[in-house]
């Protein structure tokens, strides 16, 4: 849960997106490059001032976003 520190929703910053503290870089955004094949070190060298905890709290993040959704399947036809 100590990564989860590493990461701040601020109405001031992105408009409330979250993002890793003291950054502009939204969860979101790390999720994606990570999602479109970028490894922690591409990251890491392209973000100098990021570490690899604070990847490791958007993964950590997403997934508790996740732990209480539920997706239920949506037939053709319904839509």
């Amino acid at each position: 849960m100590e990564l989860l520190n590493r990461i701040e929703i601020n109405q001031q910053v992105l408009k409330g997106k979250a993002v890793i503290k003291g950054t502009r870089l939204s969860v979101q955004y790390v999720l994606g490059l990570l999602a479109n094949g970028a490894d922690f070190d591409e990251i890491l060298n392209e973000y100098t001032n990021l570490h690899k905890e604070d990847i490791l709290a958007c993964l950590m993040f997403a997934s508790k976003m996740l732990n209480d959704q539920l997706f239920f399947t949506i037939s053709q036809d319904a839509a």
